[in-house]
């Protein structure tokens, strides 16, 4: 493959949501440019870009994936992404690395939840798009009332620059508004049949088309001129019109067809071409800026092979042919394969590997790599999804990625022992290729805990834990890290004393318990005078009490919150050991602490729910329902944001009810905000749950 100057090249992240046929569209694409010698489809699964074993199993994209191909001197590098909730971060961290953006709507589908949501992070990052009705040969289908209701939804102007000739099973072509004529795809080829408007198809065309010239003509006031004068444009000054517009994002084209029947595919690659930006279009209107990893002063490049080198990494994959592979958008630069660089990011040189184009699973291994190309490198060995890499000469950082957090956890566990570290391996690598993901060891449940951004997010990881590391798991719910404090001072003795027949045991200590703020945790007093407990066995006496606050007296869950002052007892010259004195404190810790009015105390999270202003009252009243206390709602744009603080407890199986109550349109972030004690009667309840065990253990 040659090397494409940078104003040639179209990085181009595809999204929408799971069914509208993105997939396919890539798939035509592909085809029409000839890159590939068949269509393949996501029902037979032998796609190009779905070729995970979860995607072809499921018939839906799981992850993000790279399409490298050429049309009409103009280099695409398409990325293709997951439509599902579950999977939005792969979307936002492709979006990160193109210039603009081909949205692809289901005709039978319309408007749907998961574009509304990667519709959100396309506004902020203000990438132009390109839109593709897809599906107008299926049954009861129109363009316009989904064209309309994608303009009332996403709130944006479409510009037609194609219409369909046929509707439903008679869909037969596209006709092009800018060039006056007609596309119809040939059969068992990738070519298309192009001619000039026939007069059966009436005044339809002549009608759109002068709405399009309309629309254009505001673009440029030398063109309204025109306009006004002469009552038309010409090609080139509809085209240079429609890419102005698409730039600034006054409006977005739209194109329509059928992605499994190839009709449109080829107007979409031409108007990709035409109207999106190359990297030097978009660094015009939006320059590479960072900052400087060591002084944070301002950094600016420019999309030339002749800068510095400067690129960021927006996926890590570990396959099991071509080892590790990072995906990296060359900002700035050329890059040879194997020459070291610098990551910014943790500040650390890398060695450098292999540089490879990249179709679905395909490598293609390249020399060099200049500005604007979309590539992989191999092997490096520290760099991650969300590093800068650049010269380490002349050093920059890029901002970091911000993905949402993770909704839904649950605690796992090997099926088989002996396979405890496998998982824990295989899923710190998983982790590596999807950032969404959050796998921890919770020390205070001793569970291990698996996080991500839904059901089917979490399945789909176990899917490839079995069958990339061929270990099996169970799952259940994590358990909730519940503690113990008191709520007023007691005294008690520990006194520990054992004869044997040699040297005996003597430890005597006085302890008195205090609670403290909440969050404060713990604190230990020495208020010994005239030598009654020996200063040398005062951290024996410590010690026996952190041990004994490990388990408290209610269901055994640690005490916090305590300060803990021994303050009198007695020794014995000979008898006495650090280790009677240890368990004297142990004694005395848990007879004061029954005197001291225990309680138990359940985490407190701060949580913020994101919903449509339809949906407000049902989620507040859910909250209310679950224990929380509303702190306030704030309105961002049609969307409020809900915070509130709720239990943890009752937040476990959110992300489900959240989704039922608001059609899946509603997002929620937590954090932990403090403890709190649990209500008497949910006490008694609890206390009782964690103390059944034990005793069934015992007897």
């Amino acid at each position: 493959m040659k090397q494409s100057s940078t104003d040639m090249i179209r990085n181009v992240a595809v999204v929408s949501y799971t069914g509208a046929g993105k997939t396919s569209l890539v798939e035509a694409l592909l085809y029409t440019a000839g890159t590939i010698p068949a269509m393949g489809s996501v029902t037979t699964g032998n796609t190009v870009s779905d070729f995970e074993p979860e995607e072809t199993h499921r018939k839906i994209s799981v992850s993000s994936s790279v399409l490298h191909c050429e049309w009409k001197h103009t280099t695409f590098n398409l990325v293709d992404t997951p439509g599902a909730l579950s999977f939005l971060g792969e979307a936002k961290t492709a979006l990160r690395a193109v210039d603009g953006v081909l949205i692809v709507l289901g005709a039978s589908s319309g408007v749907r939840t998961e574009l509304e949501k990667i519709w959100t992070t396309i506004k902020e990052l203000e990438l132009p798009c390109i839109l593709f009705i897809n599906e107008l040969d299926k049954e009861r289908t129109a363009w316009e009332p989904v064209l309309q209701e994608c303009e009332k939804t996403l709130e944006f102007k479409g510009l037609p620059i194609t219409i369909p000739i046929g509707a439903e099973s008679q869909l037969d072509g596209i006709i092009d508004l800018v060039g006056r004529n007609i596309f119809r795809p040939a059969k068992d080829s990738n070519k298309v049949r192009q001619a000039d408007i026939p007069p059966e198809l009436g005044e339809a065309p002549a009608e759109a088309r002068r709405k399009l010239v309309e629309d254009v003509a505001e673009t440029d006031d030398r063109l309204v001129e025109k306009y006004l004068a002469e009552g038309d444009l010409t090609a080139e000054e509809i085209v240079h019109g429609v890419r102005t517009g698409t730039h600034a994002r006054t409006f977005v084209p739209v194109l329509c067809g059928s992605a499994v029947r190839n009709i449109g595919t080829s107007a979409v690659l031409d108007a990709l071409a035409a109207y999106l930006p190359s990297p030097v279009d978009r660094a015009v209107a939006y320059p590479l800026t960072g900052t400087h990893p060591y002084t944070g002063e301002p950094v600016t490049r420019q999309p030339s092979p002749s800068e510095p080198l400067s690129g960021y990494v927006f996926k890590t994959i570990i396959d099991p042919f071509m080892g590790r592979l990072s995906y990296v958008r060359i900002l700035s630069g050329t890059l040879e394969a194997d020459a070291p660089f610098f990551n910014s990011s943790r500040r650390l040189k890398e060695k450098g590997g292999h540089l490879f184009y990249i179709l679905g699973k395909k490598y293609t291994q390249v020399p060099t790599l200049s500005a604007g190309e979309i590539a992989a490198i191999g092997k490096l060995k520290d760099t991650q999804t969300g590093d800068t890499v650049c010269d380490e000469h002349h050093p920059v950082l890029y901002p970091g990625l911000q993905l949402p957090r993770p909704v839904l956890a649950f605690a796992l566990e090997p099926k088989s022992k002996v396979d405890i570290e496998k998982v824990s391996l295989g899923l710190h690598k998983l982790v590596e290729e999807d950032p969404t993901l959050e796998f921890i060891r919770n020390q205070e449940t001793k569970e291990m805990i698996l996080s991500g951004m839904g059901q089917l997010h979490v399945d789909v990881t176990f899917e490839k834990l079995r069958r990339k590391y061929g270990v099996e798991v169970s799952i259940h719910t994590p358990k909730v890290p519940y503690k113990e404090t008191v709520r007023k001072m007691a005294q008690a003795q520990g006194k520990y004393k054992k004869q044997t027949g040699g040297h005996g045991q003597y430890g005597d200590c006085w302890l008195q318990l205090d609670p403290l703020p909440r969050g404060a945790g713990f604190a230990f007093d020495n208020k010994i005078v005239g030598g009654a407990i020996p200063r040398n066995f005062i951290p024996a006496v410590e010690k026996g009490v952190a041990e004994a606050m490990q388990e408290g007296i209610l269901a055994g869950f640690p005490v916090v919150d305590v300060r803990v002052t021994v303050y009198d007892g007695s020794y014995h010259t000979v008898d006495s050991s650090e280790m009677s004195f240890k368990i004297a404190a142990s004694m005395g810790f848990k007879k004061a602490m029954e005197a001291a009015h225990p309680v138990l105390l359940e985490p407190i999270m701060t949580v913020e729910v994101g919903t449509p202003d339809d949906f407000v009252g049902a989620v507040i009243g859910d909250l209310n329902s679950r224990r929380g206390r509303i702190l306030g709602v704030t309105a961002k744009g049609s969307t409020q944001t809900i915070k509130a603080v709720v239990p943890l407890v009752e937040m476990l199986k959110y992300a489900p009810a959240l989704n039922s109550i608001t059609g899946g349109r509603g997002s929620y972030a937590l954090e932990f905000h403090t403890y709190e004690e649990v209500p008497r009667e949910l006490a008694t309840r609890i206390i009782e749950e964690h103390k059944a065990p034990k005793q069934t253990v015992s007897q």
